[in-house]
């Protein structure tokens, strides 16, 4: 892997973390978190956009909006566990009678 990649990957990584935490209010973990947020989150949204038939093409700008995908995904998944399922109500409220 070249320096030049690793920079696209890092410069991605960083703009989708940030994205999805201004999205997602209040869910920003700072340059370094973004950076992490966003570099899974691409992972994550070139495993699973493909697998539901979505295709973004080809190039930075869809990089970045896979990647903002899949930080948003990661970002939910991390609300939810930190939150033990609490968002919204959750299932525990809605079951259990409380």
């Amino acid at each position: 892997m070249s320096g030049e990649s690793l920079g696209v990957i890092l410069l991605v990584g960083l703009i989708a973390g940030w994205l999805a935490g201004q999205i997602m209010r209040g869910a920003g973990f700072g340059i370094v978190g973004d950076l992490v947020i966003g570099i899974i989150g691409a992972f994550l949204g070139a495993w699973l956009l493909p697998r539901l038939g979505i295709h973004l093409g080809a190039g930075l700008i869809a990089a970045i909006v896979n990647a903002t995908i899949g930080a948003l995904l990661l970002l939910v998944i991390i609300k939810l566990v930190r939150d033990q399922g609490r968002w919204g109500g959750g299932w525990r409220g809605r079951w259990s009678g409380r």
